[in-house]
């Protein structure tokens, strides 16, 4: 059985080559592995299958029997790392928050140290000496830890 530490500082010396980043290392219960990498131009196939012949070849035997998948972060799919808010900045995201409130705005700012994100929204708001509604440009700010997930906004128009 391979350590996860192991295999991650495996997958961290092939991610050095490039400006790729790692999002999860995950070892399941029926002995596979999956690893998710990003990139903020996106990643391509080849880049997932040269990692993986670099993880065969550094780590062999170790390996074993476990099923070994490489994949890029899934698009739509709810951000991991703060690396990921970073490089949606100025792009249409999607928030839930643990006390179950929605939101979907443009992600504006990640704070330096990673800890909260910023999107800007549009709500109606009662302005005085307006009969009805009017939207109104608002910025949210979030705690990370305070959000079930933040994902981007895949829109068809």
């Amino acid at each position: 059985m391979i350590d996860k530490n192991v295999l991650t500082k495996a997958v961290e010396e092939w991610l050095q080559k490039g400006d790729y980043y790692l999002v999860d290392v995950e070892m399941t219960a029926d002995d596979r592995i999956v690893i998710e990498i990003d990139h903020a131009d996106g990643v391509w196939i080849e880049d997932c299958a040269d990692l993986s012949r670099h993880l065969q070849e550094s780590l062999g035997d170790e390996l074993g029997d476990y099923e070994l998948e490489v994949g890029s972060a899934g698009i739509g799919q709810p951000f991991k790392v703060v690396q990921q808010y970073r490089n949606h900045i100025g792009k249409e995201v999607e928030v839930l928050a643990k006390n179950g409130q929605k939101s979907q705005g443009v992600l504006k700012e990640v704070s330096d140290d990673g800890s909260q994100f910023v999107i800007a929204t549009k709500e109606k708001q009662q302005i005085e000496g307006k009969k009805r509604p009017q939207l109104v440009d608002v910025d949210k700010t979030f705690a990370i830890a305070d959000v079930k997930y933040c994902k981007y906004l895949l829109a068809f128009k």
